[in-house]
């Protein structure tokens, strides 16, 4: 409009067509000044066209690559673990029991949801997961379910829980699976299809608010001694090694009460019976479980000494 005092729709027009190299032709004809000024707008607005483009395309890319790379890293170390958990399902329950068990650094979790929503807040938590169906044979081969310890079954509805446990067991027959139950009547089909053990949280949530009524000061003290926060007083089972110098030593014997200043509350032994408060001549035998309460550092050096290993 200014070099060749054109109208500005003429100039607008032939900006466009200049700009996108579609090329009709001049609408009128151009001073030598005029074509300066089109070299100039076809050298800068055209860059400035190619590097946005350049830039959303490479954005996209990126960010591609980036979930890849994410995904792959997440594939290898999920490959590497042996001895995990998996927990199926990372809505309001299954969330509370990673956070829980993370407290835990021997532990590794594997979660598994099919809830796009989640995806985010698995990322944020910073744990390994699969986003996939838990009831997909596919999905929990890939979650290294040949090689698990435990599968937690904490999925929305007891249907899909039965047929994932059913899955489950048909691909490893000796896993320990621990499933939810929301109805009384889906416990019996969750323990035909292969669950070892059955839990309903309203049950537990029910008993809990009980307990706290009638006991309180029992409960407030188990709070203390299962919180992990709480370095003063804790409570923990510890298998005995058959590597273990505690093995085969009546207690009386063993120094445990001056060399860790803790309290034996119970001892499982290898056959599921269970011995409480064991006296002095009873025996730590390899296979057996003790449940101890003390300090946290105390029970440390106990497990190292009972489970050497």
């Amino acid at each position: 409009m200014t070099i060749e005092g054109w109208s500005l729709l003429d100039s607008v027009y032939m900006t466009i067509i200049t700009l996108t190299t579609v090329g009709f032709g001049e609408v009128h004809n151009i001073s030598q000044v005029g074509r300066l000024y089109t070299i100039l707008v076809i050298f800068l607005g055209g860059s400035f066209f190619v590097y946005v483009a350049g830039a959303i395309v490479q954005f996209m890319v990126e960010g591609r690559i980036r979930t890849i790379l994410g995904r792959r890293r997440l594939d290898k170390k999920i490959d590497q673990l042996k001895n995990h958990y998996i927990i199926c399902g990372y809505g309001r329950i299954g969330r509370v029991l990673c956070n829980k068990l993370r407290d835990y650094k021997s532990i590794n979790l594997v979660v598994v949801d099919n809830n796009p929503e989640l995806v985010s807040t698995m990322d944020e938590d910073g744990i390994l997961y699969l986003a996939g169906d838990a009831t997909d044979e596919t999905i929990l081969i890939k979650a290294g379910i040949e090689r698990a310890k435990v599968l937690v079954a904490v999925l929305a509805t007891d249907t899909h829980n039965v047929f994932l446990v059913l899955t489950a067991r048909q691909i490893n027959p000796n896993i320990l699976i621990i499933a939810r139950s929301t109805h009384k009547e889906s416990e019996k089909k969750l323990k035909a299809a292969g669950a070892n053990i059955v839990e309903s949280p309203y049950d537990i949530g029910a008993v809990s608010m009980a307990q706290r009524i009638l006991r309180p000061t029992v409960t407030n003290f188990l709070d203390l001694a299962l919180t992990r926060n709480n370095k003063d007083i804790q409570m923990e089972e510890i298998p005995v090694s058959e590597k273990s110098k505690l093995a085969n030593i009546m207690l009386k014997d063993s120094g445990i009460r001056q060399k860790f200043n803790l309290i034996l509350i119970a001892i499982k032994k290898a056959d599921g019976s269970m011995i409480f408060n064991p006296s002095y001549e009873s025996v730590f035998r390899a296979g057996d479980t003790v449940i101890a309460v003390g300090r946290n550092d105390n029970l440390i050096q106990f497990e190292k000494a009972l489970n050497p290993d």
